[in-house]
């Protein structure tokens, strides 16, 4: 077997990390697109053709026409001048823009690797469902603008959800193949670990589910929601379903739980890891939690300014970035003596 062949390529390894940086941007980008009310500005979705913005004044008529005509003009943005609606435009094409790009930034240099010899056989099959992954983003990202444009003045929240969950498993798999080739590990990883990656998801999830029902604009205090613990409104005559994935109250305390919950969790994972003596990627997502809750309260206490809001979003993104890099490194030695700390996992 040839070096090239034993030692992954640094090249790949370092492309994999641009990536998952520009699929955080990404991330970033999407929720200040939909925080600004952008998100339903572009009603045309031409993948093929949509690179340029609109370079002439008739053109700009032309999509702003075609913008009147949906619910959230007529409903909510009925005053809005042309103007207006180019400030909310370009938040929304740098956000398709960026999708474009990214589809770039991963095909070419996948491409020439590939030709090169530098793609090991293993990594293959991820990187080809990485790019089907890719492509199945944009199709969710259009079925999730559609279901703004025929009677409601905004996108569903579960669509929303399944399209953050989408760029999220995306970045996932980067980071977590990034890391592979830089510490490969071998061995299972315990089930505490992945319950503890899935407990952190399904918290970011539920936040999906918040701002698509505009749930941080309501019982803006803490710990209590309107001076109780379970607000009368938290269950309508809809089913739990419909509750859980379109009422804001049901969407606000359920995250609350969640989040309270994975603090909580992540907490006795440092302090049984040895406290202050515990491994790096211990106290990285010990540091993540207690960021990201602080940043989620103080975006409550505000009522959502932009800033703060953004500032949350992206901070889910390095909560899940640390929970990878702790399950990653996280490995059910061989021969395990419960209790005894020197078989403890580490990442250096």
């Amino acid at each position: 077997m040839s070096e090239r062949q034993a030692t992954p390529c640094r090249a790949v390894t370092v492309w994999l990390l641009f990536m998952a940086c520009a699929v955080a941007a990404m991330v970033s980008v999407g929720g200040i697109t939909r925080l600004t009310g952008s998100g339903l500005s572009m009603v045309e979705w031409r993948p093929l053709i949509g690179w340029l913005p609109p370079l002439s004044e008739a053109e700009w008529h032309r999509i702003f026409a075609l913008y009147r005509e949906t619910p959230e003009f007529r409903q909510v943005n009925f005053a809005i001048d042309l103007d207006g609606f180019r400030a909310i435009f370009w938040w929304e094409y740098v956000h398709r823009l960026w999708g474009r790009l990214l589809g770039v930034f991963f095909i070419l240099p996948l491409a020439w690797f590939w030709l090169r010899g530098r793609i090991d056989r293993p990594l293959r099959p991820r990187l080809v469902l990485l790019l089907a992954l890719g492509a199945l983003q944009g199709l969710i990202g259009w079925w999730m603008v559609q279901s703004g444009l025929a009677d409601r003045p905004d996108v569903s929240a579960a669509r929303l959800a399944v399209h953050l969950g989408m760029a999220l498993l995306i970045f996932a798999l980067l980071v977590w193949t990034a890391l592979d080739r830089i510490h490969p590990r071998a061995g299972p990883r315990p089930l505490s670990a992945w319950l503890l990656l899935g407990l952190i998801a399904a918290t970011i999830a539920s936040g999906a589910l918040v701002a698509g029902n505009n749930g941080g604009l309501i019982y803006n205090s803490f710990p209590l929601m309107g001076g109780e613990l379970v607000p009368e409104d938290y269950r309508s005559d809809r089913s739990w379903v419909a509750d859980a994935l379109e009422n804001p109250v049901a969407a606000q305390l359920h995250h609350r739980l969640l989040a309270m919950a994975a603090l909580l969790a992540v907490v006795a994972a440092w302090l049984r890891a040895g406290g202050r003596r515990a491994a790096t990627a211990e106290h990285i997502l010990l540091a993540a939690v207690l960021l990201q809750a602080g940043l989620g309260l103080a975006a409550l206490l505000a009522v959502v300014p932009l800033g703060l809001a953004a500032l949350h979003q992206f901070g889910a993104v390095l909560l899940l970035a640390a929970a990878l890099l702790r399950t990653h490194g996280a490995i059910v030695p061989a021969s395990i003596e419960f209790g005894n700390t020197d078989n403890r996992s580490t990442i250096q």
